[in-house]
């Protein structure tokens, strides 16, 4: 079994988490495998995505430890346990939820809940947060990062929103541990057009922009 620590290393590697929010589930394997190939390898499908549980199942079963997969919009602990049992290596949530906390430390896996204001912030990582979730950042941007790690510059943080190749170097620059990025890498038109070759380019060009910020 992957520890908790080596699932935590991986994400914080990889320097950005895909997120796969999408209406249909038909043709997401591929999207999975586009995305691996652009180098990024850390995969949240949201439990808000069709049959989020068989997509988690069924990506397992394929892509075996190559992927890390992850769990998002969970909202409870039964969720998270569901989630875990299909094969989620670790879970988010938009909120804090004490008790979801617990029961994925309890089977050792990564947690990231959602927080945004600093006293949100510091009761999530009071509470076991692996990584707070900044969210929403899309209305404040990369200098409320910077703001926040000002005081707390402890807390491990990845912003969710607004994450676009224009303002991903920023946030990194600001004191984000890694990137979440939804709709500017797993775009719905090119998911629903099967032009899974553009997904791979936009991992590519993302990881290209960790690797250039950290080298720096």
């Amino acid at each position: 079994m992957t520890s908790r620590e080596d699932i935590l290393r991986r994400i914080l590697d990889c320097g950005i988490t895909a997120i796969v929010r999408v209406d249909t589930s038909e043709g997401l394997m591929p999207v999975v495998e586009a995305l691996d190939r652009g180098g990024v390898n850390v995969v949240e499908i949201t439990m808000t995505t069709p049959n989020a549980l068989e997509i988690i199942r069924q990506a397992r079963l394929n892509f075996g430890d190559r992927i890390l997969l992850g769990a998002g919009t969970v909202l409870d602990p039964e969720t998270a346990r569901a989630a875990i049992l299909a094969g989620a290596d670790f879970i988010v949530s938009p909120i804090t939820d004490a008790r979801t906390i617990r029961l994925v430390h309890r089977y050792s896996k990564v947690m990231m809940p959602g927080a945004f204001t600093p006293t949100e912030v510091v009761r999530a990582w009071e509470l076991g947060a692996d990584v707070v979730k900044i969210f929403p950042t899309s209305s404040v941007g990369p200098e409320y990062i910077r703001d926040l790690k000002g005081p707390l510059p402890h807390v491990r943080m990845i912003p969710t929103g607004g994450v676009t190749l224009e303002t991903a170097a920023d946030f990194l620059r600001a004191g984000a541990c890694a990137l979440a990025v939804g709709g500017n890498l797993v775009k719905k038109q090119l998911v629903a057009q099967g032009r899974y070759d553009e997904i791979m380019e936009l991992a590519r060009k993302f990881v290209s922009i960790v690797r250039e910020v950290r080298g720096a």
